[in-house]
């Protein structure tokens, strides 16, 4: 039901994410399909072959494919894969946790749209990151503001009568990402600001 709701959200159904609390949010998928302020510094970082984890509908993955980056997008949905196909990028249907292909050899791995989120713990989505990634590799991330408090959320998602199962979702604050980095394997860390967004590259 996760995957139907959004897929359908991107197609362009209204969807919502809720959490334990009852508080709703609408899934604004549509920001994942044009380029985005500040997406330049992820991309003008990725000079070897990359993976986008969580890739969504592809814009990261389709921009770096057209500067001629090898790169390749893994997401749980197939309409989010077909999608960054049909944009010119290549993408598979994949958890993070499964097989990947090149694992032990990507560059660069990106979690960009707060997906270092994914799976609720990021110590441990870092240590598998870690895994794909090639000695020397980095991870380019991105976070909650300072001021934002790192946590981890039970949400669902929602559209009419649909309703999806609880999944655990993290938050991390840029304040945080060292402790959090070293606990997953990248002991160095490089943070700055663009556009009103924190990122961090981890080494």
């Amino acid at each position: 039901m996760i995957g139907e709701i959004y897929a359908d959200a991107l197609a362009g159904a209204t969807a919502e994410i809720e959490y334990v609390d009852g508080t709703r949010v609408t899934l604004e998928t549509a920001c994942w399909f044009e380029p985005v302020d500040g997406d330049e510094a992820f991309l003008s970082r990725c000079s070897g072959p990359t993976l986008d984890i969580g890739s969504g509908p592809g814009r990261l993955t389709v921009a770096l494919t057209h500067r001629g980056v090898r790169a390749l997008g893994i997401d749980i949905t197939p309409r989010a894969v077909a999608l960054t196909r049909r944009a010119g990028g290549f993408a598979l249907l994949r958890d993070v946790f499964d097989e990947v292909p090149g694992s032990g050899r990507w560059a660069t791995a990106l979690l960009a749209d707060g997906n270092i989120g994914i799976g609720g713990n990021p110590e441990l989505l870092l240590r598998r990151v870690r895994q794909l990634v090639r000695p020397g590799g980095e991870v380019l991330v991105e976070l909650a503001p300072p001021e934002a408090t790192s946590r981890v959320d039970r949400v669902r998602l929602r559209r009419g009568p649909l309703i999806g199962d609880w999944f655990g979702w993290a938050t991390v604050s840029v304040s945080d990402i060292q402790r959090v980095a070293r606990a997953g394997g990248f002991p160095l860390v490089d943070c700055w600001t663009t556009h009103g967004r924190w990122m961090a590259r981890l080494s």
